[in-house]
């Protein structure tokens, strides 16, 4: 997945380049230039259709780089490459040399931003466990029924169908059916450990609210832009319906790899919920004789 970002930024300053190299022909491009010269906007305030085109390849350039937690120093220098490979102007770096050593700078970043995110994460956790009617399993989940169910209690090989909201330890939201006004459908043995274990735990008509370490949700590579790496989760789940077993076999993936996407796709969190999840094929009965 690392491989995949830095690619997105090599890919976005080649890009880049092209521009350059049409400015002053006379053609089509300059008289574009000049046109959105002549518009009423800035960098900050982008006004036209270009100039937001353009702001959001800066924006998915940063987006890209967001794992190197750059200070804003360390920025300076990144600008400064982008802007002389954008120019063509002789840099003071070699490429052949430095450009493999950014895929170790990505992970030495990634992984003290998920030591800090577990250290934090820590507390939250052992607070959670003291909470009236909370169950810490030998996994390391913190659960807690909030509204008991009566229904049909799912297996992992069965379907489920959920409402649920997603936050940080700090409250920041990064996921919910609830403000899309329409539930998820997902086979449990497709998601997240914290997922597949916790609703095991519920029945049809039930809440719960599910803590769940970094370690049983998306490890130290996290579910970027939304999920840092090594963060503790909560979801308030709403056990809606469960088809039993519909979901196909789950295959032997590494831990810490939850929802791993098929070649050539991008990994999305917990497989992707909801507005985020890949979508699944539906459930078909077994025929009949």
């Amino acid at each position: 997945m690392r491989k995949i970002w830095v690619l997105a930024l090599a890919l976005a300053v080649a890009g880049c380049q092209k521009p350059a190299d049409n400015k002053g022909t006379g053609g089509t491009s300059g008289s574009t230039g000049a046109a959105t010269g002549a518009a009423a906007g800035s960098p900050a305030n982008p006004q036209t259709e270009e100039q937001k085109t353009l702001y959001a390849l800066g924006l998915s350039i940063g987006r890209s780089v967001g794992m190197f937690n750059l200070t804003p120093d360390e920025l300076e220098y990144v600008k400064a490459g982008i802007t002389a490979q954008v120019k063509g102007e002789k840099a003071p770096v070699d490429i052949q040399e430095y450009g493999p050593k950014i895929q170790g700078l990505a992970m030495s970043r990634q992984s003290a931003k998920a030591a800090g995110e577990k250290e934090k994460g820590k507390a939250f956790l052992e607070q959670a466990a003291k909470e009236e009617g909370a169950q810490k399993t030998e996994s390391g989940l913190i659960y807690k029924e909030t509204q008991a169910g009566t229904g049909a209690q799912p297996k992992p090989s069965d379907i489920v169908k959920v409402h649920y909201k997603g936050t940080l330890t700090d409250g920041k939201e990064f996921d919910s059916s609830f403000k899309r006004g329409e539930p998820a459908t997902f086979p449990l043995n497709g998601v997240i450990r914290c997922w597949t274990e916790g609703l095991q735990k519920m029945k049809v008509g039930g809440k719960a609210r599910l803590v769940c370490p970094s370690d049983l949700a998306y490890g130290d590579r996290g579910a970027p832009p939304d999920i840092p790496g090594g963060s503790t989760l909560v979801f308030e789940v709403e056990l809606l319906d469960v088809t039993p077993g519909m979901a196909p076999p789950t295959p032997v993936i590494p831990q810490n790899t939850p929802g791993v996407p098929p070649p050539g796709k991008s990994a999305t969190p917990p497989t992707g919920l909801g507005s985020k999840m890949a979508p699944q094929p539906k459930a078909e009965p077994p025929p009949t004789k």
